[in-house]
C-alpha cells in the first residue's frame, strides 16, 4: 500500500478498536521511544506526513520510532487497552514509515488481574502469542486476524529488530465489567460497554462510530456530520445498544457543531436481539423514546425518556442534515422482554416442536421457513417474530419458495372446489382474495386467462398479496409481471409470498 492508501475501515466493521485513546486505550511502557513516542500509536486520527519538520533529535514521524537498534534484541510496547475484550484482528499501520519501517511484528495478550504494574506487565510470564512474527509491508496498513483471545486487558506489539510504526489499532468485542445487582445506571449505547453504530444514511464529513465513544470530541471532525443538501432531508443512524435495557434519560451532544448543527432529532426503538443492520434500515416497528427534541448549536441535549422500553436498537433521526458529536442512553440493563407481556407470543413459545411446525405451516407451505421457525423460538418480541420471518425466508432456496407457491388457490378460480385442498387456510385465502367475489364477468374471465399464461410461461401460479386489492387492481398487476424474466419474477413472486406470510403470522389462532 502507498501513504495515502485510505484506512481498511470494513475490514473490521462493526468492531471497536479496543486500543484507542478515546477508548481509554493507554500505551504504558515500551523498550525506547527515542525519535517519536508510544502514544501516537493510539491516536484516533489517521497518520500524518510533514515532510519539513525536524525535532533536536532528529525527523518529527507521527507514530511510534526507536533509535536503531546496535545492540541484540528487539523492541516492545506494552498497550492497556481502554475496555476488555475478546480480539478478533489487528492492523500495524506503518504509513510515512518506508526506509525506517519495522521488517516484522508480533502481537501478544494478557487477562491481567486489576490495578496490574507496568512492570509486573512486562516481567509477566503468561502471555499468549496472538499473532505470530509475521513480515510487515512498508508505508500502509497490516490488517491480520489473530488467534481468539478472551477477555484481553493488554497486548504487547513486538517489533524486529526495531523500526517505526504509525498506528496499532486492536479490534475486538468489548467484555466490559458486569453492571452489579440492584439496576447500577449506565450509558447502554457506549461503545466502551458494547453499544455499536450498525448503520447510517450518510456518513459524509465523519463516521457514526464516534458517536458512541466515551471521551469527549476534540474538535468537529469527532463527531458525526452528514453532507449538505439543498433540500429538506432527514438523516439517520441506527444503533445497536450493549445490551437491553430500560432507558430514562438521552443526551445529544452537538458540540463544535455551530453551523452545521441539526435543528431537531427524534430517537426511536425497537426490541429485536440479534438484528441485522439490513433489516434494521426497513424495519416499520420503530417507536418513539420521547417527543422530539429541538436542538441548538455546541450543547448537550438531555432529552427525558418517556418510554422506557426495554429496547435493543435505537434509531436517531435529525430532522435536517448536520452533524452530532456524542449520543449517551442512560439507563438499568434487563432481562424482561415484551414476550412477558404477550399472551399470543407467550403462547406460541410454549408449544412443542410438532405443533409449533403445524402452526407456521399455516402461514406459509414451505416446510423448511416452518421447521426454521419452530426451532427460533423462544421470540422475545412481536418484531423479533416477524424479522426472523423475513430473515429466514430470503435465506431459502428457489425450490423453497416454489413449494410455498403450491399451497395457494389460483386467484380467481372456484375456492370452493379447492376447499378441500387447501383446508388448513382455506379461510384465509377466500378472505385474502376478496375482491374476486364482486369481479364482472369480464375480469373474472381475464383473470382465468392472465393465470393460465403466467403458469405456463413461469411455471408456478401467479402469487399477489391480494389483501384490500380489487379483481381489476390484480388483473393489473398480473398483466405488468408478465413480461418479466422468470429469474426476476421469482423473487418478485418471493416478496409477495413474504408479504403474505406477515399478514398470517397476525392472524395465527393458537
Amino acid at each position: 500500500m502507498t501513504p495515502d492508501t485510505p484506512a481498511p475501515t470494513a475490514v473490521f466493521a462493526g468492531l471497536p478498536d479496543l486500543a484507542r485513546a478515546d477508548m481509554g486505550g493507554q500505551a504504558l511502557l515500551c523498550s525506547d521511544q527515542f525519535f517519536a513516542g508510544m502514544a501516537n500509536l493510539l491516536t484516533p486520527g489517521e497518520p500524518v506526513w510533514d515532510a519539513d519538520r525536524y525535532t533536536d533529535l532528529g525527523k518529527w514521524m507521527d507514530g511510534w520510532e526507536p533509535r536503531r537498534r546496535r545492540a541484540p534484541g528487539h523492541d516492545w510496547v506494552i498497550i492497556q487497552l481502554g475496555v476488555p475484550g475478546d480480539l478478533v484482528g489487528v492492523d500495524i499501520d506503518t504509513r510515512y514509515f518506508l526506509g525506517n519501517h519495522a521488517p516484522y511484528g508480533q502481537i501478544e495478550a494478557i487477562a491481567a488481574p486489576p490495578k496490574a504494574s507496568a512492570t509486573w506487565l512486562r516481567d509477566a510470564a503468561d502471555w499468549t502469542v496472538v499473532l505470530p512474527q509475521t513480515p510487515l509491508d512498508r508505508g500502509g496498513h497490516n490488517v491480520f486476524a489473530v488467534t481468539p483471545f478472551a477477555g484481553a486487558t493488554h497486548v504487547r506489539l513486538r517489533i524486529y529488530p526495531a523500526g517505526g510504526v504509525a498506528r496499532l489499532r486492536v479490534h475486538g468485542h468489548p467484555r466490559p465489567a458486569p453492571v452489579p445487582a440492584g439496576g447500577a445506571r449506565v450509558d447502554l449505547a457506549s461503545a466502551r460497554r458494547g453499544g455499536r453504530a450498525l448503520a447510517c444514511s450518510d456518513m459524509f464529513f465523519s463516521r457514526m462510530d464516534n458517536l458512541l465513544l466515551p471521551t469527549p470530541p476534540a474538535h468537529m471532525g469527532e463527531g458525526w456530520e452528514t453532507k449538505r443538501s439543498a433540500l429538506p432531508r432527514t438523516d439517520w443512524v441506527a444503533l445497536a445498544l450493549a445490551e437491553p435495557g430500560l432507558l430514562d434519560e438521552l443526551v445529544i451532544d452537538t458540540a463544535f457543531f455551530k453551523g452545521n448543527y441539526p435543528t431537531g432529532a427524534r430517537v426511536e426503538g425497537v426490541y429485536w436481539p440479534g438484528a441485522q443492520p439490513h433489516a434494521l434500515t426497513g424495519c416499520d416497528a420503530w417507536r418513539p423514546l420521547a417527543p422530539d427534541a429541538p436542538l441548538g448549536p455546541d450543547a448537550k441535549h438531555r432529552v427525558a425518556v418517556t418510554d422506557p422500553g426495554p429496547w435493543t436498537h435505537l434509531r436517531i433521526t435529525l430532522l435536517s442534515d448536520g452533524g452530532i458529536a456524542r449520543f449517551k442512553a442512560f439507563g438499568v440493563p434487563t432481562a424482561a422482554t415484551p414476550a412477558a407481556d404477550d399472551p399470543w407470543l407467550t403462547a406460541l413459545n410454549a408449544l412443542d416442536a410438532e405443533a409449533a411446525t403445524a402452526a407456521f405451516a399455516r402461514c406459509c407451505g414451505a416446510t423448511r421457513w416452518a421447521a426454521r421457525m419452530a426451532a427460533a423460538r423462544p421470540f422475545a418480541s412481536r418484531e423479533h417474530l416477524y424479522g426472523e420471518a423475513e430473515g429466514v425466508w430470503w435465506h431459502l432456496g428457489d425450490g423453497d419458495w416454489r413449494e410455498a407457491f403450491t399451497h395457494h388457490p389460483r386467484i380467481g378460480a372456484d375456492v370452493a372446489a379447492l376447499r378441500e385442498k387447501f383446508a388448513p387456510t382455506a379461510d384465509w385465502s377466500a378472505g385474502e382474495q376478496a375482491g374476486v367475489a364482486e369481479a364482472d364477468e369480464a375480469t373474472l374471465a381475464a383473470l382465468v386467462t392472465g393465470n393460465q399464461a403466467y403458469e405456463a410461461h413461469f411455471g408456478h401460479i401467479f402469487i399477489v398479496c391480494a389483501s384490500g386489492l380489487t379483481a381489476a387492481e390484480m388483473l393489473a398487476r398480473l398483466t405488468a409481471r408478465l413480461p418479466n424474466a422468470p429469474e426476476f419474477e421469482l423473487r418478485v413472486a418471493a416478496g409477495e409470498q413474504a408479504k403474505i406470510t406477515r399478514l398470517r403470522l397476525d392472524k395465527l389462532e393458537l
